[in-house]
């Protein structure tokens, strides 16, 4: 209405045919993308898959947990039995020694190093 009607007409229809035009150009990137893009892993998948094995730090914190409690209650031992028997320190120093042993062995048996032979129960 401001006096270039047939202006605005001409500019409303080549708008309304270059909107199909990029439309159509869209539509064949989009195939020609989808064709060359290598297929996605399934997200659902994948979060089982983390749900199902444990994190790093999860692993890290079993570990030192099952070192520490080996320790201590190699230390906790070996004290009370000194206590019992008066053969302070001897008990302490020989039942550390032993939760060392017993903690190193529940870390590698956590970690998987040490694994049962088939033939074993």
């Amino acid at each position: 209405m401001n006096g270039n009607d047939a202006g605005d007409e001409r500019e409303a229809g080549s708008r309304t045919s270059s909107d199909g035009d990029l439309s159509a150009r869209l539509r064949q990137l989009e195939t020609q993308l989808d064709r060359k893009r290598p297929a996605a892993p399934d997200r659902d998948r994948r979060f089982e898959e983390s749900r199902s094995d444990p994190s790093a730090l999860g692993r890290a914190f079993r570990m030192s947990t099952e070192f520490v409690a080996g320790v201590v209650a190699g230390g906790g031992l070996g004290w009370l039995l000194d206590r019992w028997l008066g053969t302070s320190p001897w008990g302490l120093v020989v039942f550390l020694m032993l939760g060392f042993v017993a903690g190193i062995y529940n870390v590698m048996r956590a970690s998987g190093f040490l694994t049962r032979s088939p033939g074993s129960k």
